[in-house]
């Protein structure tokens, strides 16, 4: 499997992470297993039918795919003539770009979209990461988020903030915090602060080779015990700590 990332142009690098391309392997097939974090993504097939969604959906040859925020892992298989491309779009920027329902609808799913909305196949096949440039570039709708503030909070904090702590700050009611996040995010604020918290303490795992206890970790990013850190990594990957 190949694997590619390409960072947007300046102007959209409020608003998308990066684009992807992923290519299959003549030599083997394989289910590639993802981890939440919180973004949404767009994504189109140039290759064969690819099962996603753990096996639940199909992604068809020339269709583009919107991708909603993940609060579990989503495995995809990889055939040897699989082709995607996609855009990994920021948390709550998707409004930026489209008028569509609310991302909490989309959650944990893969749907297609309408073809308004979808990338060209052939300007996507000839030159795909200029024309997604062009192709966002010219979809902007507004250049703010307007919960940027609150997730700029929550990734400062590495996700270990208190929801209520979070309004305060941000002059938000709680609840209208939550129904901002359901709508813009397609998680509630609680979910999102955990799954930051969550990718940072991968991130430490991943990091420190076995030089640090798991149970160092666990404090350092707000978990009770090694046990709720060990929980919480394999409700997100379906793994234990020691294989991802």
């Amino acid at each position: 499997m190949e694997y590619e990332k390409i960072k947007p142009c300046r102007e959209l690098e409020p608003f998308i992470h990066f684009y992807w391309e992923l290519k299959g392997n003549k030599l083997e097939t394989q289910w590639e297993r993802v981890f939440p974090d919180g973004c949404a993504g767009v994504l189109m097939n140039l290759g064969g039918n690819c099962l996603t969604d753990n096996g639940s959906a199909i992604m068809e040859f020339g269709s583009t795919y919107v991708v909603g925020a993940m609060t579990s892992f989503k495995d995809s298989f990889i055939d040897n003539d699989t082709y995607l491309i996609g855009v990994c779009l920021k948390p709550a920027t998707f409004a930026n770009f489209y008028s569509y329902t609310s991302q909490n609808e989309l959650t944990n799913h893969t749907v297609e979209l309408e073809k308004t909305n979808s990338f060209d196949i052939d300007k996507t096949l000839q030159n795909p990461f200029n024309y997604f440039n062009h192709f966002y570039s010219e979809r902007i709708k507004n250049k703010t988020n307007p919960l940027q503030s609150v997730i700029n909070d929550i990734q400062s904090t590495n996700g270990q903030i208190n929801i209520y702590e979070l309004s305060k700050k941000n002059f938000i009611t709680v609840r209208q915090l939550e129904r901002n996040f359901k709508r813009l995010v397609g998680l509630s604020p609680k979910e999102y602060s955990n799954i930051i918290r969550f990718q940072n303490a991968l991130s430490l795992i991943k990091k420190s080779r076995q030089n640090r206890s798991l149970l160092d970790i666990s404090f350092e990013c707000g978990f009770y015990d090694h046990s709720h850190l060990s929980n919480e990594i394999k409700r997100y990957t379906g793994l234990p700590p020691s294989l991802v």
